[in-house]
């Protein structure tokens, strides 16, 4: 069974400057419960939401199935952790995504690669290991909520 894990909606970069100097304090609530996605711009308190730079890719999911045991959305910065869903083999696709408030799409439009933090943040070696499987970036197509836990699932054809 699919399910959402995990969400993050921060408001701060916490993986800026060197990697050896170690992430910035991370702020209380950025793991909540749901979070409000809205078209074309992203998870709302998220420090991607509306930018311009970002908008093709605002939202970004990663599969638990690739992570070490107790590495979660805190050490690798995405905004959805599921489990069930393949989302490294989703490029090019829309995903769509129904935690109980209504379905949500999301066009998956490249991959999200982990980075020198990922040795940092999880464990030496991460940033090997998640190579290839590091999420994907995406952009909403919908307004709506998404929340933790069961979650159906759809994938299609990006038009």
């Amino acid at each position: 069974m699919a399910q959402i894990v995990e969400l993050l909606a921060s408001p701060v970069h916490r993986f800026e400057g060197r990697p050896a100097d170690g992430p910035a304090p991370a702020p209380d609530g950025e793991l909540v419960s749901a979070v409000r996605v809205r078209a074309g711009l992203g998870v709302v308190g998220d420090r991607f939401f509306g930018q311009e730079a970002h908008r093709d890719a605002s939202v970004t999911l990663i599969a638990r199935e690739w992570l070490p045991a107790g590495a979660g959305l805190a050490q690798v910065r995405r905004n959805v952790l599921v489990a069930g869903i393949p989302v490294d083999d989703l490029v090019g696709q829309v995903l769509t995504l129904d935690s109980g408030d209504g379905p949500v799409r999301l066009r998956v439009r490249r991959p999200a690669n982990p980075c020198a933090w990922m040795d940092v943040s999880i464990a030496p070696g991460a940033w090997r290991e998640l190579r290839g499987h590091g999420g994907v970036r995406c952009v909403p197509l919908d307004d709506g909520v998404l929340r933790v836990g069961p979650v159906t699932f759809s994938v299609s054809a990006d038009d």
